[in-house]
């Protein structure tokens, strides 16, 4: 593979000139510049791309930063594959490269964050796993850094944010669970201090409220997102002195576990117990048929790049129009694991 100045001796002009011809400068007459192009391929030439991003101030990646550790190996897998995918697709049409930061869990996100920011690695960066308070956005906010959030947090700096629609799950599932008899009813969340949490708890609450319910304090299970969380959460649930009649997953990844830990139990999904979840590809080989919410995460991922691009000036003009905050809705597919609640 040649460089840029291997290629200039080669052709015997200087490295301006070459270097103008391969950016399609106008000063350049064709035969240069076709002899140029067919040089560079012919000789496999790879431009310097640190070099050109000092040049241009822009590094033509997009970051999406992402928690790793044991405790989430499985649950983010086919979620975060499937809207990268998505990302990818838009930032391909722009010659833009996606990389996936991975934050470990046994590091503080904000220094994460700092050190990354510190390299002027990306032109732009999508987060997620926001939580109730989140330092990372004022970070950005103050270095002019563009962004999104897939999630949304009470650290608010006006940036554009993607979030599932998690009220609209409360509010649906529980109004079809009281509308089936159910009266104890028991809600997940994550174990951390993500805000998805704290917005579907207050959602499930004001719900019940409605029909003159309470959610319990200890009808709330706080969970790993993978199937040992959801196999805990069962032997939690069973353990309780009023055991609940129904529950409701905001997790796609603990269906699998939950399902274990009843049936050791004894406890059948939909007779003894209704469960809503989250589709997952395990989902679907659950007994009796899950009945869970889905949703595009392609698509999903797709509205975070294009929406991200929409607040940047190169792209700005391209990604004109599109909503800079959405709810991002989930669809119930009926299953049989919600049935109606036990007699008595």
């Amino acid at each position: 593979m040649k460089g840029i100045r291997q290629l200039a001796e080669h052709l015997e002009i200087s490295i301006g000139t070459v270097s103008r011809a391969l950016n399609g400068k106008p000063d350049v007459n064709e035969e240069t510049r076709r002899r140029v192009l067919e040089a560079a391929e012919s000789l496999g030439y790879v431009a310097n791309q640190s070099g050109r991003a000092l040049r241009k101030g822009s590094t033509g990646v997009i970051g999406f930063m992402m928690q790793t550790g044991r405790e989430i190996t499985g649950q983010g897998d086919t979620f975060f594959m499937s809207v990268f995918d998505g990302v990818q697709t838009v930032l391909a049409r722009h010659k833009l490269d996606l990389v996936a930061l991975l934050c470990s869990s046994e590091e503080n996100p904000d220094d994460y964050l700092k050190r990354i920011v510190a390299r002027g690695f990306a032109d732009g960066l999508i987060l997620s796993a926001t939580r109730r308070h989140d330092s990372r956005f004022e970070l950005l906010a103050r270095r002019k850094i563009p962004f999104i959030t897939l999630g949304r947090s009470l650290s608010d700096v006006g940036q554009p944010w993607i979030d599932l629609d998690f009220e609209g799950m409360a509010e649906t599932s529980v109004e079809r669970l009281v509308a089936r008899g159910h009266r104890r009813i028991a809600i997940t969340r994550p174990h951390d201090d993500m805000n998805l949490g704290y917005v579907f708890v207050d959602r499930c609450r004001a719900v019940l409220a409605r029909h003159g319910l309470e959610l319990a304090d200890e009808h709330i299970f706080r969970s790993t997102p993978n199937e040992t969380g959801g196999y805990q959460i069962a032997r939690d649930l069973i353990a309780c002195h009023e055991r609940p009649t129904a529950i409701l997953l905001v997790n796609e990844a603990i269906a699998t576990g939950l399902y274990r830990g009843l049936n050791d139990a004894g406890l059948i999904p939909g007779r003894d117990i209704a469960v809503i979840g989250r589709q997952s590809p395990h989902s679907h080989f659950l007994s009796p048929r899950l009945t869970s919410y889905s949703l595009s995460l392609r698509d999903l991922g797709i509205a975070l790049a294009e929406t991200l691009l929409g607040t940047m000036p190169t792209y700005a003009e391209i990604y004109a129009g599109h909503p800079d905050r959405l709810l991002w809705p989930m669809t119930l597919l009926d299953g049989e694991s919600d049935g109606e609640a036990p007699a008595g």
